[in-house]
């Protein structure tokens, strides 16, 4: 696991109890050896309880600004569902790697 991500596991875990996340796992970059500490962003999946419609939004976003602010760069938020692509599908899915799961 990147260092970045292991450091600060703890308090990603609270941000995912906080927002009702069941799953966040991490691809792209941060998961491999091209990470560059100082400009990557990073980018998560995430898988939510059974969060109403109606706060659905709003918990996906305090997460993702929360995220943001932890790790102090832009932070790519994506959802099971909105991997219609299916390159990008296959990616997903071989690069993740769990950081908090409940």
């Amino acid at each position: 696991m990147n260092a970045l991500l292991d450091r600060n596991r703890n308090e990603v875990a609270r941000l995912c109890q906080r927002s009702g996340a069941r799953r966040l796992d991490a691809f792209g970059s941060v998961t491999r050896a091209d990470f560059d500490p100082q400009q990557s962003d990073l980018d998560f999946l995430v898988e939510f309880d059974s969060v109403p419609p109606a706060a659905y939004a709003q918990a996906f976003f305090e997460l993702k600004e929360g995220l943001e602010t932890l790790f102090g760069r832009p932070v790519d938020l994506l959802t099971p569902s909105s991997l219609t692509n299916p390159f990008l599908r296959r990616r997903v899915s071989a690069e993740r790697q769990v950081i908090y799961a409940s």
